[in-house]
């Protein structure tokens, strides 16, 4: 019977911990087939320094509590391994890991860079003749993995985008005549305008806020964006703009990148919120003001999606379900069976379909101006930030769980230097 390791990586979710809950729990249904559930303290860095958490020893209590708990429950990390090629070191370093604590399967939590690694992971676990079970588990507010109907994480996020766009121009539009003309409010989404497109859900009728979106997957065109703010103005009163981070201009440049990469080589963006905002100070004097939604939209467990928590803990659950059937080197998928009324389910999809592809916003879910939604994409949006799932409050605040964290022994005398 072989231990099983789990691991939380990139950035965190409000229900990233659900499908850390499914996992667990799951497979202490199978205690015989399966025997402790190792997690990695801050993702694969975890396994890398034989720094990992011993799940058994969290009472039922705790880990079911996980489902409605924000944040990394066992610390996550943006750290991607090399490819084999380069760095067949850590892999190596990762089964030696794997061998000394029998763990037969692996269970990654993340997004696009993560599904790579358990593929890779699968890959020397041949090379090297050891046995070991890899499945992806899908999470990313960007709801950018291909394949997936949705990726769990997204729904929360979007429902907090959505809700805090509706209120904001409630806010904005009271106190237009004397005070604020344009509201900026700024999003995730570095390629793909999955979280810029959600704010679209705020506004039901012609006029509604938000009326500009801003999509990665749209060229900004200076000239169009200020003429339409203008135009917001003098016919609403206001302007409410959602912006997504990963906008850029016609030279293929980010309009807010800071000339920084992070820990995945990707280009540190930093903040187009105020870039555009003030481009209509200056271009026409409007009073201003920006928010940028950061780490409030990823963290909102408060007012989750129920849809999204159900899936994430669905997607955890099947993980190991698919780990014991035999299936390697997968990923458990949403699959949407309909949109009125909403009805999904779990398949499967090969890590390889999967690692390092990104699924963008389609063309026909932007307006022909680029600035909005199509009944198509609210159509697509509307079931995934549906219901509430409130976590339990005491003295007027949400109770979260804290976990105890109890190390497993390491036995190798080797340390491994990150």
């Amino acid at each position: 019977m072989k231990n099983a390791f789990y691991a939380q990586s990139g950035g965190v979710t409000a229900v990233i911990n659900a499908s850390a809950c499914g996992v667990i729990e799951t497979a202490r249904k199978h205690r015989n087939k399966i025997g402790k559930v190792y997690a990695g303290r801050h993702g694969i860095l975890g396994a890398l320094t034989e720094d990992m958490i011993d799940t058994s020893k969290e009472s039922r209590a705790a880990i079911s509590a996980l489902r409605h708990t924000p944040g990394g429950a066992f610390g996550s990390a943006r750290y991607k391994l090399a490819g084999l090629d380069k760095n067949r070191a850590q892999y190596a370093r990762l089964i030696d890991i794997f061998r000394a604590h029998d763990i037969g399967y692996f269970f990654y939590n993340g997004g696009n860079d993560s599904m790579d690694t358990a593929q890779k992971v699968s890959e020397i676990a041949v090379q090297m003749s050891y046995p070991i079970t890899c499945v992806g588990i899908p999470k990313t507010v960007d709801n950018d993995l291909p394949v997936t109907d949705c990726c769990p994480g997204f729904g929360s996020a979007a429902k907090y985008i959505a809700i805090s766009t509706r209120e904001a121009a409630l806010d904005v539009a009271s106190m237009a005549r004397t005070s604020t003309k344009v509201f900026v409010l700024e999003v995730m989404g570095r390629h793909a305008g999955w979280m810029a497109a959600a704010g679209g859900l705020a506004g039901e009728k012609a006029g509604d806020a938000p009326h500009i979106i801003l999509f990665p997957e749209i060229t900004f065109d200076r000239e169009l964006f200020l003429a339409k703010v203008k135009l917001c103005v003098q016919k609403y009163g206001y302007c409410v703009v959602v912006v997504s981070e990963g906008v850029r201009g016609p030279d293929g440049k980010f309009l807010a990148e800071a000339g920084t990469k992070d820990a995945f080589g990707h280009a540190q963006l930093g903040g187009v919120g105020p870039v555009v905002a003030q481009m209509t100070q200056q271009a026409w004097g409007f009073k201003f003001h920006w928010a940028v939604a950061d780490y409030l939209q990823r963290s909102a467990r408060h007012i989750a999606s129920k849809v999204d928590v159900n899936q994430a803990y669905a997607v955890g659950k099947a993980a190991v379900e698919l780990a014991l059937k035999g299936r390697n080197a997968v990923m458990p998928v949403i699959v949407r069976k309909s949109s009125k009324p909403y009805r999904w389910a779990i398949g499967e999809a090969p890590l390889s379909a999967i690692a390092n592809q990104e699924k963008k916003v389609p063309r026909n879910f932007i307006t022909a101006d680029g600035f909005g939604i199509t009944a198509a994409c609210r159509n697509y949006l509307s079931p995934l930030i549906g219901g509430e799932d409130y976590p339990p409050y005491r003295n007027g605040l949400p109770s979260y769980v804290s976990l105890k964290g109890v190390s497993v022994v390491k036995r190798l005398r080797t340390p491994f230097v990150v």
